[in-house]
C-alpha cells in the first residue's frame, strides 16, 4: 500500500524559497521570449547574418568541444584515479576560467594568441591568425568552457568502481584495454553530458570572444552589436532564439543523457 507523504513545515518553507529562485530565473527569460510578436521574431531571426552567425557559433563550439575531449578526458581520468604532488593545484588551474571575468580571460588570451603574442606572433608568420579569425573564437570558447567537461568527466570516472578495472586487469587486460572496454563504457554518459554542457557554454560565450576575435561575429557578439547599434527591439528576437535553443539543449541533455533513478521496490515506512 502506497503511503502519501505529508509535507512538513520545513518542506513548505524550502519549496517557497526554491520557487522564488526559479521565478527569478524564469521571469526574465519568459519576458524576453514573448517580448516580440511572432512576425517580429521570424523577421529578426530569418536575416542571413543571424543564420550565418548561428552556424559559425555552433561549429566553433563543436570544434572546441572535440579538442577538449581529446585533451581533457585523459587529464580527467588521471585526476580521478591517481594521487600526485600538485594535484590540487592542477584542479585549481582547470577551474580558474570559471572564476575570473571572461573579459580578463580575453585579455590574457590576447597576450598569447594576439598578433604580437607569445604564440600569435610566430604563428602569424606561418599564416595562422587568431584575431579576427575562427581560430580565435575556438580558442576563447575552449578556454572558458573547458572546466565543465573536465570536471564532469572526472566525477564520472570517480563513480566507476575501481574493482571492475582490477578484475579486468587480472583477466589479462592491459591498462588501455581496461580503460577502453570497462571504464569508458561506464563513464560515457557523464562525459557526453559534460561535452554537451561545454558546447552549450561555448555558444553563449561573449567576453573572451569579443576581445580576442570580434569578427567573424558569433551570436552573442551579434546580439550585443544589435543592442548597441539599433536598440533593444533589434536584439530581442535573436536573444529569444538563443534562449529557446539553450533550453532545448538542457532539456535533451537531462532527459536523454543523465541516468534515471528508479526504485526497485516500494518504500517501507516502518521497516517491516
Amino acid at each position: 500500500m502506497t503511503r502519501t507523504r505529508v509535507l512538513s513545515r520545513m518542506d513548505w518553507v524550502f519549496t517557497f524559497v526554491g520557487l522564488l529562485l526559479l521565478l527569478f530565473i524564469l521571469v526574465p527569460l519568459v519576458a524576453t521570449i514573448f517580448a516580440s510578436s511572432p512576425g517580429e521574431f521570424v523577421e529578426g531571426v530569418s536575416d542571413k547574418g543571424v543564420v550565418t552567425s548561428l552556424a559559425l557559433t555552433f561549429a566553433a563550439a563543436f570544434v572546441a568541444t572535440v579538442i577538449a575531449l581529446v585533451l581533457g578526458v585523459p587529464l580527467a581520468y588521471l585526476l580521478a584515479r591517481r594521487e600526485f604532488w600538485g594535484k590540487n593545484l592542477v584542479q585549481g588551474i582547470i577551474d580558474l576560467p570559471i572564476i575570473i571575468p571572461h573579459t580578463a580571460a580575453g585579455v590574457a588570451l590576447l597576450m598569447v594568441f594576439g598578433r604580437r603574442g607569445l604564440l600569435g606572433g610566430p604563428l602569424a608568420s606561418l599564416g595562422l591568425y587568431f584575431t579576427e579569425n575562427l581560430a580565435g573564437i575556438v580558442v576563447a570558447m575552449l578556454f572558458v568552457s573547458l572546466p565543465l567537461l573536465v570536471d564532469t568527466a572526472r566525477e564520472s570516472f570517480v563513480l566507476v568502481d575501481r574493482r571492475l578495472e582490477s578484475v579486468a586487469r587480472t583477466l589479462g587486460a592491459g591498462p588501455w584495454t581496461a580503460f577502453r572496454r570497462v571504464t569508458l563504457p561506464l563513464a560515457w554518459r557523464g562525459i557526453v553530458a559534460g561535452s554537451v554542457m561545454m558546447w552549450a557554454r561555448g555558444i553563449s560565450e561573449f567576453g573572451a570572444v569579443v576581445i580576442l576575435a570580434y569578427n567573424p561575429k558569433t551570436v552573442s557578439v551579434l546580439i550585443y552589436e544589435r543592442f548597441v547599434g539599433f536598440g533593444l527591439d533589434a536584439a530581442l528576437p535573436v536573444t529569444a532564439l538563443l534562449l529557446l535553443l539553450a533550453l532545448a539543449i538542457l532539456v535533451v541533455t537531462r532527459a536523454v543523457l543523465l541516468p534515471r533513478h528508479r526504485r526497485d521496490r516500494p518504500e517501507r515506512g516502518d521497516g517491516r
